[in-house]
């Protein structure tokens, strides 16, 4: 059984709560989502696979997940990277946000988002239980995309990819490329 860690809007731990339960009543945990870019700039993204238990068949960032308990959110972020996407590769938070969103299937996402980003130049090998398809796609055309068709993507990537965008463009990467 999957468990999340429930936080407080501090990020402080309240406890643990099995993940679906978590879902469905709407309890903030805490979570990260992963973009990760090649050193060409282009930033890979997943459909997720239609079966997941909300927003399937939706495009998003790289990966997602949930902090597991006794877990650093690191550890849980490169854990969840290779389990979803089959790499792994240096990683970085680059900022966190609190978001809800009333989704499909009676499921809200609730969560403190630690937005992480890395970089990898070779294609992954995703799990097809989680992935149905994958794209190193130009961050300037995913934007005017995803403005022309929101429906296509995940709340949560409408909601950070223009932020994640500011932030490799103001020089995150090329400040931190030297430790990826």
């Amino acid at each position: 059984m999957d468990h999340v860690i429930i936080v407080d809007a501090n990020d402080n731990e309240l406890g643990t709560m099995e993940k679906m339960e978590a879902h469905k009543a709407g309890k903030l945990h805490r979570a990260f989502s992963i973009f990760v870019v090649n050193s060409r700039g282009n930033m890979l993204i997943q459909k997720r696979a239609d079966g997941k238990y909300h927003s399937g068949g939706l495009w998003s960032n790289t990966c997602c997940g949930h902090q597991g308990p006794g877990e650093s959110l690191d550890e849980s972020a490169h854990r969840r990277l290779n389990e979803e996407m089959g790499f792994d590769c240096e990683l970085k938070e680059l900022f966190a946000i609190i978001y809800r969103a009333d989704l499909d299937n009676n499921i809200i996402e609730h969560e403190i988002d630690h937005v992480i980003i890395g970089v990898y130049d070779k294609d992954p090998h995703p799990d097809p239980a989680e992935v149905s398809a994958f794209s190193w796609t130009d961050p300037n055309q995913l934007v005017e995309d995803m403005r022309r068709n929101p429906e296509r993507y995940t709340y949560w990537f409408r909601l950070l990819l223009e932020r994640v965008i500011g932030g490799l463009s103001n020089g995150y990467l090329k400040k931190k490329r030297a430790r990826f």
